[in-house]
């Protein structure tokens, strides 16, 4: 998996390399590894003539990058040493097989026969080969995303010893003095935990890598190895830049430019571990190529151009050394991509970007070059890229018939293979050729497929790779937006201006598949968000016509499409209306964040000019109609800065909304379940923390109405568990989610949700953090085990101001842990008036036929209406409901 630019097409080429990409990820594949097949000890009697020659000519084929060619060459070997009862040919050919179908995107069966290899060797107690036959069944895990069995095989941690158990990859080869296989284990360990985000553990095991590797008569291993250092300093700078950009955003400047600052140190490290691979003595040019197309960007990011120009024509001159294979069309394609000197470089690796003109017939060669060759291997996976990246081009150029020509020969190459992973990319790209070429309904048509094609491997892709998930709002999500905008452009649906009495009813069909379509992208973003391999997957459809039906109930969905933002109601008797609001996405985040900052600030008195700005926007287009149907409850399906901004606090001049509508939101419509709560035996898990704590040297003041808070629902829920300060460990909390069940757990602590999940976490006891990963593990083992969790409750939440991304963690807690609704706080308020709020809200709840929504609304009405010093709305406003209102 390349780590550059950490763009996704880019990355689909990469990863079809042999264990690494020509980005050089874990190239540290000594001898046995994929790239060169077995051959040893074949056996020349008579009766098995034909079999050695089946092999060679099977490893032939593997060199020169026609794996399909090749497994047909070991089968038919297989099949004759297996004839022959000749187990230890047989055994290599069983090796040679899983490589190819590894190279092949056949996973299931790579592991299988891998599975296979190591059983047969386990039998002849040939323990060098287990243990580097695990090294490579590891790689195979690593690229299906399973990471974590990747690492269990190469180093399971011995309970009482700081080293790894004895029948894993690495005590294997640590026992039996195998340096080689020993920095193979290493390499792939390391790799396995960059993939997962782990980038300081990653570059701790590559470094010891490297000074064994250092010992070892062999300069392959050392460039290898010091590719791999490059690569994880490379990937922990790219996230240090996605962070810091986030930070720019909400006004966090200080903090982001001293993150720029430690990502260019580690982009400093990356570029010298890369040029000291490219001055080993070796004569191997694939790797000094690997090394060179890693040098490239880097020289472009730090505005090197002229550095830049240089690495790409040595490896232009490389190019030619190289016998064709696999390898040498993935070089020219990244060659092609790498081609313009850009200083924000990780725009050409965007789906859509188009280069300049002038480096055309530079692109159209070796991009024809790479088709070329690709057709003479007979390597349908890696022509298919070079057609469809050629397609682009002329898409660039507006020359959509030859676009569409090459484009279609790209499906159609990845369609013979059944490749998922590049398949959605040409049809996405169809689908925008043709919406260009004004075939809208066969441009719809395109776009639905792609994301048919998507959805089927967007949780592998994801977790394969952790820094996808930063990648994802660049190269995935555009694919929704653009299906969502496409359809509401067509003539099917009448647009409407910015004029606030243009209302237009939209047919219930078709505005269904629009909702559909974005339901599907806030089911990628959480997926995205939360990215690991057994969050988040879709639950049991739920139609908003079921939401909404005999409930006085009102959705209204947003979508924000960068020079305006839709805004879809739908009415109970599923009739739907959309507004447009004719603003940029820029100026209304600005809007969104001015909105929120005034509310947070409960020093000033209350200006509601923001609000009303808002509630313009969002709800007087609605007002008569929302007033005639009788609506009581608005549910809100966010989407961008809108999840980070509180509805209830909307004003419309005279009051606020919650002072009109109890007032809820969901991630997406699945995410709900209708069936009203069950009010009978509450049994309720109360954790806080009354104490200050300091975590990583930031200090949290102590929440000093906590044990108020705590006291009221032990008065209104007698069967009440509370644990506080000292008692509140998560070895605690586990054992009373294990040995009990709880309809409520309540949690008063400071909880901050960041960017990304890594950022997110609660404070418990002893000055310890709790992640929302590990919280999430333990509710949702404990709702699998019973009943779902019927309400979480977070109430010293904080989101940073403008920060959609934590408040997109915020909208799915209730989802990634099971619960079927969840109360946080956007920001923390220090006060009695959080208590307050809590009593009340639980007070509400237990009377019959309130739901949810409406004890939440009278809570706040409490402080808003009945107490003068808690009526501003940084007191009540923060509170938000998730999930489940009823």
């Amino acid at each position: 998996m390349c780590r550059f630019y950490r763009r996704f097409v880019f990355r689909l080429v990469c990863f079809l390399l042999f264990f690494s990409s020509l980005l050089g990820c874990i190239i540290a594949n000594p001898p046995f590894s994929s790239a060169s097949p077995q051959l040893i000890a074949l056996t020349q009697d008579a009766d098995a003539t034909n079999a050695p020659q089946q092999a060679k000519q099977g490893a032939l084929h593997y060199q020169s990058g026609d794996y399909r060619r090749a497994i047909e060459s070991w089968t038919s070997a297989l099949a004759l040493y297996q004839k022959q009862n000749d187990l230890d040919n047989a055994a290599l050919m069983q090796e040679n097989l899983a490589r190819a179908y590894q190279q092949t995107g056949q996973f299931d069966l790579a592991l299988n026969t891998w599975q296979q290899t190591v059983a047969f060797y386990r039998q002849r107690d040939d323990r060098t080969k287990i243990g580097r036959l695990q090294t490579e069944q590891a790689q195979t895990y690593s690229q299906l995303g399973q990471h974590r069995q990747a690492i269990a095989l190469l180093c399971t941690p011995e309970p009482s010893a700081n080293d790894c158990v004895a029948d894993s990859a690495l005590g294997i080869a640590r026992s039996l003095k195998d340096t080689e296989g020993e920095v193979a284990a290493l390499g792939s360990l390391g790799n396995a935990h960059r993939l997962r985000g782990n980038y300081k553990t990653a570059i701790t095991w590559f470094e010891k890598g490297l000074a064994i590797a250092q010992t070892l008569d062999n300069p392959s291993y050392q460039a290898a190895t010091l590719n791999n250092l490059g690569n994880a300093h490379i990937s922990r700078a790219l996230l240090k830049y996605r962070r810091a950009q986030s930070l720019q955003a909400i006004g966090e400047n200080d903090e982001a430019n001293t993150l720029t600052i430690e990502a260019r140190t580690d982009d400093q490290a990356g570029l010298q571990y890369f040029q000291t691979s490219l001055s080993m003595p070796t004569n191997e040019p694939l790797n000094q190529l690997r090394a060179l197309l890693n040098v490239i960007p880097l020289h472009y990011r730090a505005n090197e151009n002229t550095l830049g120009i240089e690495a790409h024509q040595q490896a232009r001159q490389i190019l030619p050394t190289l016998p064709n294979s696999r390898n040498k069309v993935f070089a020219a394609i990244n060659l092609a991509n790498l081609i313009q000197p850009e200083p924000q470089s990780d725009l050409l690796f965007s789906q859509t970007f188009c280069p300049s003109e002038d480096y055309d017939p530079q692109v159209k060669t070796l991009l024809n070059e790479a088709i070329t060759i690709a057709q003479s291997l007979s390597d349908r996976r890696s022509e298919s890229f070079a057609l469809g990246k050629l397609g682009h081009l002329y898409e660039c150029r507006q020359a959509y018939a030859q676009a569409l020509d090459l484009t279609q020969k790209a499906r159609w190459a990845a369609e013979d293979l059944n490749m998922a992973d590049s398949l959605y990319l040409w049809e996405w790209q169809t689908g925008r050729i043709l919406n260009k070429s004004g075939q809208d309904q066969a441009a719809i048509a395109a776009y639905e497929q792609a994301i048919a094609t998507l959805d089927g491997i967007r949780t592998d892709i994801v977790v394969a790779d952790r820094d996808l998930q930063f990648d994802f709002r660049d190269t995935v999500e555009p694919l929704y937006r653009e299906l969502a905008q496409l359809r509401l452009d067509t003539e099917q649906f009448p647009r409407l201006t910015a004029a606030r009495d243009r209302k237009g009813t939209i047919p219930k069909d078709n505005i269904a598949k629009v909702l559909s379509t974005v339901d599907a992208l806030k089911l990628a973003e959480l997926q995205n968000y939360f990215g690991d391999e057994c969050a988040i997957t879709a639950l049991p459809e739920v139609t908003v016509e079921q939401i909404s039906q005999d409930q006085a109930t009102a959705v209204i969905s947003t979508l924000m499409l960068g020079d305006r933002t839709a805004v879809i109601l739908t009415l109970p008797d599923r009739q739907r209306q959309i507004h447009w609001i004719e603003v940029p996405d820029m100026a209304l985040r600005q809007a969104a964040n001015h909105y929120r900052s005034g509310l947070e600030n409960q020093s000033d008195s209350y200006d509601s000019q923001p609000a009303q700005k808002l509630y313009d926007w969002l709800i007087r287009p609605f007002e008569g109609v929302l007033q005639s149907q009788d609506i009581e409850t608005l549910v809100f399906v966010q989407d961008g800065i809108f999840r980070s901004i509180p509805m209830a606090a909307l004003h419309d001049g005279q009051q606020f909304l919650i002072q009109k509508y109890a007032v809820a939101t969901t991630p997406f419509f699945n995410l709900t379940t209708p069936p009203t709560l069950t009010r009978n035996n509450f049994k309720t898990l109360a954790l806080g923390l009354t104490e200050e704590a300091t975590i990583n040297q930031q200090d949290y003041p102590a929440l000093a109405y906590v044990n108020e808070e705590i006291s009221n629902i032990q008065a209104l829920f007698p069967k009440t568990q509370s644990l506080l300060n000292q008692k509140f460990t998560r070895d605690r909390l586990q054992q009373e989610l294990q040995t009990d069940t709880y309809s409520i757990v309540h949690i008063a602590t400071h909880a901050e949700f960041g960017p990304e999940p890594q950022d997110t976490f609660l404070i418990t006891g002893n000055n310890e953090v709790l992640s929302i990963e590990e919280l999430d593990t333990l509710l949702r083992s404990t709702s699998n085990a019973r009943e779902p969790i019927e309400l979480l409750m977070l109430t010293a939440c904080e989101t940073a101001v403008g920060d959609d991304r934590a408040a997109l963690g915020l909208a799915g807690v209730a989802l990634q842990a099971g619960a079927k609704s969840a109360v946080a706080s956007l920001w923390p308020i220090y006060d009695q008036a959080t208590a307050r709020l809590v009593e009340q809200f639980y007070r509400e709840l237990l009377k019959p036929n309130t739901t949810k929504a409406t004890a939440l609304q009278k809570a706040q009405l409490t402080l808003l209406v009945t107490d003068e010093q808690s009526s501003h709305p940084a007191f009540w406003a923060p509170f938000i409901l998730i999930g489940n209102w009823t």
